[in-house]
């Protein structure tokens, strides 16, 4: 048992004595990534590249590492089963093995995860991610008043990545809010995440995407709980909750009608979806999902096969079983629909581990007494829930921007948080 005065034991030596230089560098690599997965330059493989063979070689050199590593297992290890599912997926269907190319960076992402075994500084890290939001939302601003696009999507998108992208900010955005609502940090960097936070949100508006913005505001909501939970500071965590949800309305109502018009028109598509009666945004999803159900039917254990959605939906169009108002989508507009269709139920019990997993795993620790440990674990349940719940109306994981996003920041952040758990343990008591 440690006492006060006691050396740390040996089997901690990675967490201490390493270059002051090689910190640095792969904090940098880090802080930069989340901003990358956004840009369409070739040049942003390169810190995944040397984060990917950094991983590697602390795997198989670093008994303290893989101990580490074993501790974040209950999220490391759905995503690993994950990968193995959609080989075995698409070595049964016969299916052309590109259809595996964004699911292979899994295994990627597996490897990068050990990096955060590596001591790190937070605050390049914690910046880095929070200025991503800033720097997207920027870009939104960009696009919506001097190019004139209405519906704003991005610098790696086009106007079909627009949902996609809008989540893809407003997950950064949590991450800036976790920061700026830490009373430890000094009152400069928390207006820097601040403002970084509103620019991340301001630019998810413009995108005029839905369904990320109203699965903002319930996790934002449980980020503040836990603030106030870990804290015990409940009237000020209130009175933040109450501001935030307040301006995400009066933003939504009065600075783009375009929002509240999307809105409004979900309700009269709803009542008036038919299956002779398919077309609109919220009719064509109702159709997709109807369509999703027949194929979960008709292959319930194996799927129809990964990225095949598309496929099977037109070849019931040929039939006159599905309405011709779907024929150009690839995918049914829901992840959990698209795991069951073509994984078949097992895929989409899969989905949902990998969900569950996190959410639990990172909302448990995000109660931590240590901030060290309860801040990046709220980031990591920000990051699950938005994904969870941004899935049941879209597809999250098609595209390798999002893909990207989810795996580096869950699979990374928990095991940063197991490793802050064994800081915590090492400390002398009283500590």
């Amino acid at each position: 048992m440690l006492t006060a005065g006691s050396p740390r034991p040996s089997r901690y030596r990675v967490l201490d004595k390493t270059n002051p230089w090689r910190v640095w560098i792969i904090s940098l690599l880090i802080a930069v990534m989340p901003l990358t997965f956004a840009l369409p330059f070739k040049a942003k493989a390169v810190p995944m590249a040397v984060l990917f063979l950094l991983g590697i070689v602390m795997l198989a050199t670093d008994g303290d590492v893989r101990r580490i590593v074993r501790r974040a297992g209950v999220i490391l290890l759905p995503a690993a089963v994950t990968f193995l599912f959609w080989i075995a997926n698409v070595a049964g269907h016969g299916l052309a093995w590109r259809e595996f190319d964004v699911a292979s960076h899994v295994l990627v992402f597996l490897l990068i995860a050990v990096t955060f075994a590596s001591p790190l500084r937070a605050g390049v890290i914690r910046i880095g991610f929070s200025a991503s939001a800033g720097v997207l939302g920027v870009v939104c601003l960009e696009q919506r008043y001097m190019e004139g696009i209405e519906r704003v999507y991005g610098l790696n998108n086009g106007f079909w990545g627009a949902i996609e992208f809008a989540m893809f900010m407003l997950v950064l955005t949590l991450i800036a809010v976790v920061q700026a609502l830490r009373n430890d940090l000094r009152r400069r960097e928390r207006v820097l995440h601040a403002l970084f936070a509103a620019l991340g949100l301001y630019g998810a508006l413009l995108t005029q995407s839905r369904g990320p913005l109203l699965a903002f505001l319930p996790v934002f909501a449980a980020l503040v709980l836990f603030r106030a939970h870990r804290t015990g500071r409940w009237r000020q965590s209130l009175v933040a909750l109450v501001l935030g949800v307040a301006v995400v309305g009066i933003a939504a109502t009065t600075l783009h009608g375009e929002m509240m018009q999307r809105f409004a028109a979900v309700k009269n598509e709803v009542s008036t979806y038919s299956e002779q009666d398919a077309t609109g945004a919220v009719r064509e999803r109702l159709e997709m999902w109807r369509a999703a159900g027949m194929a979960v039917v008709a292959h319930p254990l194996g799927g129809v096969g990964m990225n095949q959605f598309g496929e099977y939906s037109r070849s019931q169009i040929d039939q006159g079983r599905v309405n011709a108002s779907v024929v150009r989508y690839d995918h049914p507009h829901s992840e959990y629909l698209e795991w069951a269709t073509t994984g078949g139920i097992p895929g989409l019990v899969l989905l949902l581990w990998l969900y569950g997993s996190a959410l639990f795993w990172f909302g448990r620790r995000a109660l931590h007494p240590d901030r060290g440990v309860a801040v990046p674990a709220a980031a990591g349940f920000a990051t699950a829930a938005m994904y969870a719940l941004c899935s049941l109306t879209d597809n999250v994981f098609y595209r390798a921007m999002p893909h990207s996003l989810y795996f580096f920041v869950t699979l990374g952040l928990a095991v940063y948080v197991a490793r802050a758990i064994d800081d915590v343990a090492a400390r002398p008591a009283g500590t």
